[in-house]
């Protein structure tokens, strides 16, 4: 595996660990585990954001919850197949775990860096309070051919520049992982509730191919 593809899609997350581990899915083997991290925003709330954790990386059958961690890894997507459609999955694929006693005020516990394609026209829109947001969707490659399509989303300046990309651009992204809670309409008389999960961009700019 080539670290520069590894290079493309870099995420830190510290916080609390808050579920326990509920078993995704096994490949070659290996099995694959979920757990949901609280990670602290400024402004004093939380995202709660899914870690995928190998068990061959941490012991999945131990309670861990209240610990603290830093994870390095990737911010990664999978279609899901449920109602006759496919759902978009985002977790964060845990490449190194470490516990730590707290995470400190000015840790940066929250980061990610992405480089890939621009797959889906932008959508800029204005919100009723005349704030500028822009909705990219950015394909990052990974090994073996696949890719990860990652939901971003810009605000203001950024939002305006955004709004100038073509399909198939090169763009590389700064910014942090949030959850956002939204209803889904389900029936005429069935509503849920859901967790979307974006990058918040704070940078963004094309890059030369």
């Amino acid at each position: 595996m080539t670290d520069k593809v590894i290079e493309n899609n870099q995420v830190t997350i510290m916080g609390e660990i808050v579920s326990d581990f509920s078993y995704s899915h096994e490949i070659f083997g290996e099995g694959f585990y979920l757990v949901d991290v609280n990670v602290k925003r400024l402004s004093e709330s939380y995202d709660v954001i899914p870690l995928m954790v190998s068990e061959r990386l941490i012991d999945v059958n131990a309670d861990y919850k209240g610990r603290n961690i830093c994870v390095n890894g990737q911010f990664r997507s999978y279609n899901r197949h449920e109602e006759r459609k496919n759902r978009l999955v985002l977790s964060v694929f845990a490449r190194e775990i470490s516990f730590v006693d707290e995470v400190e005020e000015s840790a940066k516990s929250n980061q990610i860096y992405l480089d890939g394609y621009i797959c889906k026209e932008p959508i800029y829109r204005k919100t009723p309070l005349g704030r500028e947001i822009a909705d990219v969707l950015l394909a990052v490659n990974r090994p073996y051919g696949k890719s990860d399509y990652i939901p971003c989303i810009c605000w203001g300046r950024n939002a305006r520049y955004a709004n100038q990309f073509k399909v198939g651009e090169r763009c590389a992204i700064w910014g942090r992982i949030q959850s956002r809670e939204y209803m889904k309409k389900l029936s005429e008389t069935e509503v849920e509730k859901r967790v979307a999960f974006e990058v918040s961009v704070s940078k963004l700019e094309l890059m030369e191919e």
